[in-house]
């Protein structure tokens, strides 16, 4: 019988990564991160930061055709007229993106969510509708 070597790929996160969603979640100091891999792909690095950047803000920071990983502090109203806030964490693979970057970024993917605890819905998306803030919040909303 042959053995067969499993190799297990584990993606850095970066200290400031980290530091930012710890910023984000306890202080509120942001509104949303967007994280990227470092040149190598070796890492998960923030590419950008937004104190004040509203849904629209977010949006148009996802490039068109590059893969990307995001966390956006989402406020929105309960059918009780209530207010209700939930972090969301972003995959976002969209569809032109190179078969290589999405392969890279699915690999990552499950170790930032390992480190960003506390994130409240995971939202997968490879075009706009799927991150629509409509959509966003009717999966908030429903508690998925």
């Amino acid at each position: 019988m042959r053995e067969s070597n499993v190799t297990v790929s584990t993606t850095a996160i970066s200290t400031a990564a980290v530091e930012a969603y710890q910023d984000l979640k306890l202080k509120r100091s942001f509104r949303y991160i967007i994280f990227t891999l470092s040149e190598d792909f070796s890492e998960v690095v923030v590419e950008k930061t937004s104190a004040s950047g509203g849904y629209n803000d977010f949006l148009e920071d996802l490039p068109e055709d590059e893969c990307r990983f995001a966390v956006y502090d989402l406020e929105f109203e309960v059918e009780d007229g209530g207010k209700r806030n939930r972090i969301v964490f972003f995959s976002w693979a969209p569809d032109d993106a190179k078969l290589k970057q999405k392969m890279l970024f699915a690999n990552s993917r499950d170790d930032l969510k390992r480190t960003l605890t506390g994130v409240g819905l995971e939202i997968s998306g490879t075009d706009p509708g799927e991150v629509s803030y409509e959509a966003v919040v009717d999966k908030a909303s429903r508690g998925n």
